[in-house]
C-alpha cells in the first residue's frame, strides 16, 4: 500500500512476509561487541599503517596518529550516545536518516558501504602478501595473490553465513589471539628499540630526520594513521543482534577505542624502531613479518610466527565482512539498495545475499587494481585500496558528526549521554574533513580516490533516478519519520 511522498522520496508499506524473510537473531553481549569493534580494526596494527612511514616519516606518522586518535575519541563518544538512542541495524545510515532525511541517510550509508566493502579488500591483499611469503618459505609453494584472496573470501563469507553465534564466537577467539600475538611482538621488540631505526628515512632538502618530508608528510600520513582505528564505528550495525544494545553498545565502543589507542602507540614505536627500521617497514606489505624476523631470526621460526600473525588480519577481515553484510542488508531493507539484497537465510537468519554481493564487489576492485598496471602505472594495490576505503570512511564520519549535532536537538530517549557533547563531535568532524581534502594530495594514490569518487557519484545517481521512488517503511525509516514529526510538533 502506498504511503505517499515524505522528504522527497516515495514510501510504500512492506508486503506481507517482507520482514519475516529479513529477520536477524539476537546473540551478542558486551564482550562480543568489544571483540567485534577491536577485531575489525586490529589488522591495522599488522598491515596498512606502515605506509604512513613512507609518506610522513616516523615523526609525521606519530603526529598524524595523535590527531586521528582525537578524532576517533570524539566520534566514539558521539556514536555511543546515538546508537542506544537509535538501536537499529542501520547504524550510521539510521543516524543520518533521522537527522538529515532520506538523502542524508543514503549519503551516509553509501559512504559506509564503500568503506566496509573496500576495507576487507585491503586486508585480503595484506593476507595474500603474508601467505605468499610464508608458503614460499615453509613449503616452496607459490600461488598468485588473487588465489589467496579468493580462498579467504570463500572461507570467511561462508562462516558469516553459517550463523551469528559462530560469527561472534570466532570473533572473540580471533581477537584475543591477535592481541596475544601483538603482545609477543611488543615484548620481544622493546629491548631492540633504537631511534636510529625509527628515524632512518633520509630527509628531503631542508627537512629533519624527525619530519623527513616536512609538515606535508603529516597530512599525507593521516589516511594511514586512520588505519589504526578504522571500523571501530561499525558496532551500531550489531544493534538488532545484541541482547541489550542500550547498555552494552556504549561500553563496547569506549573500551574498544581505549584498547586500540594503546595498541597503536606500541605498534608504531616498536615496529618502526627496530631493524630494518622505518625506511624498509614503510614500504612493506608484511611489516610484522619483518619484525618477527628481527626478533627471532629468519627461517622456519619467524615464518611460523608470521603465520600466526595472519590471525590479526583474519580478525579484521572476518569482522568487517560482518559489517558490510549488515550495512547492505539495512540499506536494501529500506529500499535504498535493491530489496532482494536484504533477504536472510531461512534457518540461520544471516544476510547471505548481502554478504556474497559485498565480497564480489571487493574482490573485483582488488583485481582491477592488481592487473590494471597498464593504465594505473603499477600502483601499490594495498595502499591504493586503503585510500579508497578511507575516502568512504571520512565521508561517513563527517555525516555522522553532523547527525549527532542535529540529533542532540531532538526530543528522544538517550540511555547514554556523551560527556564531550557537541564540541567533541565538531572537532571529530573537522579532522575528518581535513583528512578528506588531503586524500587528494598524494599523486600515487589519487587514481584510487578518483575511482572511489566515481563509485560514490554513480550511487547518488542511482538513488536520485530510481531508488528514492521505491522506498520501504523499514524500522529505521519508521523511527526517523516519527522522531522528526514529534520534534516538529
Amino acid at each position: 500500500m502506498a504511503r505517499g511522498k515524505q522528504g522527497g522520496v516515495t514510501y510504500r508499506e512492506a508486503e506481507e512476509g517482507y520482514f519475516s524473510n529479513r529477520g536477524l537473531r539476537r546473540y551478542a553481549g558486551v564482550w562480543s561487541l568489544w571483540a567485534l569493534g577491536v577485531g575489525a580494526v586490529i589488522s591495522g596494527d599488522f598491515f596498512g599503517w606502515n605506509f604512513g612511514l613512507d609518506v610522513g616519516g616516523f615523526g609525521g606518522l606519530l603526529i598524524a596518529t595523535a590527531i586521528v586518535a582525537v578524532m576517533y575519541v570524539g566520534m566514539c563518544y558521539s556514536i555511543a550516545e546515538m546508537s542506544p538512542a537509535l538501536p537499529h541495524t542501520g547504524g550510521a545510515y539510521s543516524f543520518g536518516r533521522t537527522a538529515m532525511g532520506p538523502w542524508g541517510g543514503f549519503i551516509t550509508g553509501l559512504a559506509e558501504s564503500m568503506e566496509y566493502i573496500l576495507t576487507p579488500a585491503v586486508i585480503v591483499v595484506g593476507i595474500g602478501g603474508y601467505m605468499g611469503s610464508i608458503a614460499n618459505d615453509l613449503m616452496g609453494i607459490q600461488l598468485a595473490a588473487p588465489v589467496w584472496w579468493a580462498l579467504f573470501y570463500a572461507v570467511f563469507v561462508g562462516m558469516n553465513i553459517l550463523g551469528v553465534e559462530l560469527t561472534f564466537r570466532f570473533t572473540v577467539f580471533i581477537t584475543f589471539l591477535a592481541l596475544g600475538i601483538l603482545m609477543v611482538f611488543w615484548i620481544g621488540a622493546i629491548p631492540l628499540f633504537s631511534w636510529e631505526h625509527a628515524l632512518n628515512i633520509a630527509p628531503d632538502p631542508g627537512q629533519s630526520r624527525w619530519l623527513p618530508h616536512g609538515w606535508a608528510g603529516v597530512t599525507a600520513a593521516l589516511p594511514f594513521a586512520i588505519w589504526f582505528y578504522l571500523a571501530i564505528e561499525q558496532l551500531p550495525l550489531a544493534a538488532e543482534e545484541a541482547h541489550d544494545p542500550k547498555r552494552d553498545m556504549p561500553r563496547g565502543l569506549l573500551w574498544g577505542i581505549l584498547t586500540l589507542i594503546v595498541a597503536s602507540v606500541l605498534t608504531l614505536f616498536l615496529n618502526a624502531g627496530i631493524a630494518p627500521g622505518s625506511a624498509v617497514v614503510g614500504k612493506s606489505d608484511e611489516p610484522l613479518f619483518l619484525a618477527f624476523q628481527t626478533i627471532f631470526g629468519e627461517g622456519m621460526g619467524a615464518s611460523l610466527l608470521a603465520l600466526v600473525a595472519v590471525a590479526g588480519l583474519v580478525a579484521s577481515f572476518h569482522a568487517i565482512i560482518y559489517a558490510y553484510g549488515r550495512n547492505i542488508y539495512s540499506l536494501s531493507r529500506a529500499g535504498y539498495f535493491p530489496s532482494w539484497l536484504s533477504l536472510t537465510h531461512k534457518t540461520r537468519k544471516t544476510p547471505h545475499v548481502a554478504l556474497i554481493a559485498g565480497a564480489v564487489n571487493g574482490y573485483v576492485v582488488a583485481l582491477v587494481l592488481e592487473y590494471g598496471e597498464s593504465f594505473l602505472g603499477g600502483l601499490p594495490v594495498g595502499a591504493v585500496l586503503l585510500n579508497m576505503a578511507v575516502f568512504g570512511a571520512v565521508i561517513a564520519y563527517i555525516m555522522q558528526m553532523i547527525a549527532f549535532v542535529k540529533i542532540r536537538d531532538l526530543d528522544i530517549e538517550r540511555p547514554y549521554v556523551s560527556p564531550l557533547g557537541k564540541p567533541g563531535a565538531v572537532v571529530a568532524g573537522v579532522i575528518a574533513t581535513v583528512t578528506l581534502v588531503f586524500l587528494f594530495v598524494n599523486p600515487e594514490y589519487r587514481p584510487g580516490v578518483y575511482g572511489a569518487a566515481i563509485w560514490f557519484a554513480f550511487g547518488l545517481l542511482y538513488f536520485a533516478l530510481y531508488a528514492r521512488h521505491r522506498m520501504i517503511l523499514s524500522p529505521e525509516e519508521e523511527f526517523a519519520l516519527q522522531a522528526t514529526a514529534e520534534s516538529d510538533g
